[in-house]
């Protein structure tokens, strides 16, 4: 209960002024693994789940969140600063985007294609007062490709098969143009000659940096 209750304080403290990303990060790592993500869902005004709709394509994974530890390594191991524009592919209900952008101070983009998690994860945002995050309500496989300003993309199992093969083709086109990483999170490794893996952080992630020398080269 009295992690609980710090996690009150800091929502009440969201709603004055947006903490410092290394404040927020040292008050996130101070409530004990176990107690996080009820700390989180308390801070963040997540009660309930709701129901995948009927929005979601054949092939798309149900909305699960993501687990926190999974998104502090994640930020850790991309090295995410808030310099970066953070795009998480399938947000939910914005609780990955949300964290990110707390723990980082880093520009938000949600890509999510059901219309119902979508609008309540703006609203969230919204609420917050945290105008760099924002929600794009689509099909990610067919929005990615406009989000030109991304550089670090999160992808927590989000869809397989055809649509994963346009991601990958989208962020392959974006690393010719500039550097970029990914974080997969419950996937099989990418085996992509324009990306290298950093490290594998445990938890099913592993992240990923595109190659310098491969910017530049005109596909054939």
């Amino acid at each position: 209960m009295a992690n609980l209750n710090t996690a009150n304080q800091e929502r009440a403290q969201l709603m004055r002024v947006v903490p410092t990303p290394a404040r927020f990060w040292a008050a996130l790592t101070d409530v004990p693994e176990a107690q996080r993500e009820a700390w989180v869902d308390r801070l963040l005004g997540i009660d309930d789940v709701p129901p995948d709709g009927p929005h979601l394509p054949r092939g798309c994974t149900p909305y699960l969140p993501c687990p926190v530890g999974t998104v502090l390594g994640a930020v850790a191991l991309a090295g995410v600063s808030s310099t970066d524009v953070f795009v998480d592919v399938g947000s939910g209900l914005g609780r990955t985007l949300l964290l990110t952008h707390l723990l980082t101070g880093a520009g938000c983009i949600g890509l999510e294609v059901q219309p119902g998690l979508a609008r309540a994860s703006q609203a969230r945002a919204d609420w917050l007062d945290l105008g760099r995050a924002r929600v794009v309500q689509g099909d990610a496989a067919d929005l990615l490709r406009f989000i030109t300003i991304g550089t670090v993309f999160f992808l927590y199992c989000p869809f397989g098969g055809e649509r994963l093969r346009r991601v990958l083709a989208d962020l392959e086109e974006m690393a010719r143009t500039r550097p970029i990483r990914v974080c997969c999170v419950d996937m099989p490794s990418l085996k992509c000659a324009w990306l290298a893996p950093l490290t594998r952080g445990g938890s099913g992630l592993e992240v990923y940096r595109s190659l310098e020398v491969y910017r530049s080269i005109t596909p054939t």
